[in-house]
């Protein structure tokens, strides 16, 4: 059986110690993204970002291993500070890597429930 991206699914759910607001700031502003976005050991770089619906985020992910991944995040939807919606692709014009992501920001026992699906 063959299995298509469509077929998978991945869901991340954190409780964050911080404000709704600076939380979905941590998350559309890139001074604050670029610092943490990623996996451990790799660094970003921003070159555009323009957080709303048909707005894009284009950024290069920096590997540990001197090997650069440029990015690309279209959004669809952008409810401050609810819900961010969009499409991540590889920023090479190739869309079969693409997903689709929604975030979604919950306050929470005095703190922010960050739930990535």
């Amino acid at each position: 059986m063959t299995q298509t991206a469509a077929d998978r699914t991945l869901n991340i759910d954190r409780l964050v110690a911080a404000p709704r607001e600076l939380v979905f700031k941590a998350f559309t502003d890139p001074t604050h993204i670029d610092e943490w976005w990623g996996p451990d050991g790799f660094t970003n770089s921003t070159k555009e970002m323009d957080v709303r619906p048909g707005g894009v985020w284009r950024f290069t992910m920096h590997g540990p291993d001197g090997v650069d991944y440029p990015n690309l995040i279209k959004y669809t939807e952008v409810v401050p500070p609810e819900r961010i919606v969009f499409i991540h692709s590889d920023d090479s014009g190739d869309d079969s890597t693409a997903f689709h992501s929604t975030v979604t920001f919950t306050e929470e026992d005095g703190g922010t429930r960050v739930t990535l699906s």
